[in-house]
């Protein structure tokens, strides 16, 4: 599974599966307690695939830099939680990323990615990251 059926929901927790989409919006399952609730068009929606995080030469899509971060971290949980104090946080997110625009990406949007990238690997969902780059050559080969 890529990241375009895991969703984040502005002002609730975590990160979201879809399982099914409704006349006026979509049923979606926590991933970190399994719960399951409705969600209507009105809400400020984000699919992960859909995210990318600014750099100095352009926008680096999320799926890419988590696995970077995977990567990094040898496909276990960060070392560094999404609680650090801002230097850690900025220090581990610079030797995942060191292009990252540093006036645009700020310390709350860099908490999100490590918190994502932890729910994604608790859930054993990192082995499935496509970057848009791969699935065009997938696409080419079939």
């Amino acid at each position: 599974m890529s990241l375009d059926k895991i969703l984040s929901i502005a002002g609730k927790p975590g990160l979201f599966k879809i399982v099914t989409q409704t006349r006026t919006g979509a049923v979606v399952e926590s991933l970190i307690d399994k719960k399951r609730l409705t969600v209507g068009a009105h809400s400020n929606i984000s699919i992960l695939n859909e995210i990318a995080i600014y750099a100095l030469t352009e926008e680096v899509p999320l799926p890419e830099v988590l696995q970077k971060i995977k990567a990094k971290e040898s496909g276990k949980p960060t070392t560094i939680s999404h609680k650090a104090p801002k230097v850690e946080l900025e220090e581990f997110f610079f030797e995942v990323l060191p292009e990252y625009d540093e006036d645009r990406v700020y310390p709350s949007d860099i908490k999100k990615v490590i918190q994502w990238y932890n729910i994604l690997q608790k859930n054993k969902m990192l082995d499935d990251l496509v970057t848009k780059d791969e699935e065009a050559s997938i696409d080419e080969e079939e």
